[in-house]
């Protein structure tokens, strides 16, 4: 169901980060029905041009870019941002959908992992961020989302290193809004838990294999841990998210916008 204007966010220009992930996915084609104008990036290529043509169902040519990118690469994440503002401008908008998950007890993690976790789903994420914040203080404007996660908020069992990524990313979204609201820009967070994505299945398929069980078991469990008996859709994460990014959100900042299906209220 449409709930927002197809013209919402009209002479919007919208970089979408992992935008090859279920929520990444969603964020793209609902940011678009809206009216924006998109840069969708992510690692895997064959991705990008199927999320490509489907968006170029539904929208001009003109107002859509994609660009290959691993963003823990400098040089990517310069290409990036200069290939995305030639073709469609200031990039008023900004939408950080990229990560990984990864469950493991703290015995079982290693500074590797440790540093690879931090690094996709925070440091990288910061560091393409602070490119385009740039931009956005000069032209006094600019909205930014970051996909955090309820492991931002509280801990699980053997989520140690993920959770703590994503309590750095709620963490740097708070300060970070403080800091840019003055400027006219605005910066919060969703923190959807589980999500009916891969990443999610694999999640608990590595759960299932930790605790001797099988996908089907930990997925009833999941769900009965949940008020509401279900998992959230990508699509109801990227409806959060292209709230945030309209003018309806205004005085919104620094936010942590749990979407929990009622399992985490404070």
């Amino acid at each position: 169901m449409t709930i927002f204007s197809s013209e919402a966010l009209a002479h919007k220009h919208i970089l979408i980060t992992g935008a090859t992930g279920g929520i990444g996915t969603e964020a793209a084609l609902t940011l678009a029905a809206m009216g924006a104008s998109i840069t969708i990036t992510g690692r895997n290529k064959e991705k990008l041009e199927q999320l490509k043509a489907e968006l170029l169902r539904k929208m001009p040519v003109d107002r859509l870019c994609v660009q290959q990118a691993d963003l823990t690469d400098p040089a990517d994440r310069m290409r990036l941002i200069e290939q995305a503002e030639r073709k469609l401008g200031f990039i008023n908008g900004l939408v950080n959908s990229a990560g990984v998950s990864g469950g493991k007890r703290v015995e079982e993690i290693d500074e590797a992992f440790l540093a690879e976790m931090m690094n996709l789903n925070f440091v990288s994420t910061f560091l393409l961020t602070q490119e385009v914040y740039s931009k956005m203080l000069e032209k006094k404007e600019g909205n930014i989302v970051n996909l955090a996660s309820l492991s931002g908020l509280r801990g699980t069992y053997g989520n140690t290193a993920y959770s703590a990524s994503k309590f750095a990313v709620v963490g740097w979204t708070q300060s970070m809004a403080v800091e840019a609201i003055g400027h006219g820009i605005r910066v919060n967070a969703v923190c959807p838990g589980y999500v009916d994505t891969e990443m999610a299945r694999n999640s608990l398929r590595k759960k299932a294999e930790r605790n001797g069980t099988s996908f089907e078991e930990e997925l009833d469990n999941a769900k009965k841990e949940i008020p509401s008996g279900r998992l959230s859709t990508a699509l109801e994460v990227a409806n959060a998210i292209a709230f945030l990014m309209t003018d309806a959100a205004g005085n919104i900042v620094g936010e942590s916008l749990k979407i929990s299906g009622g399992s985490v209220m404070r």
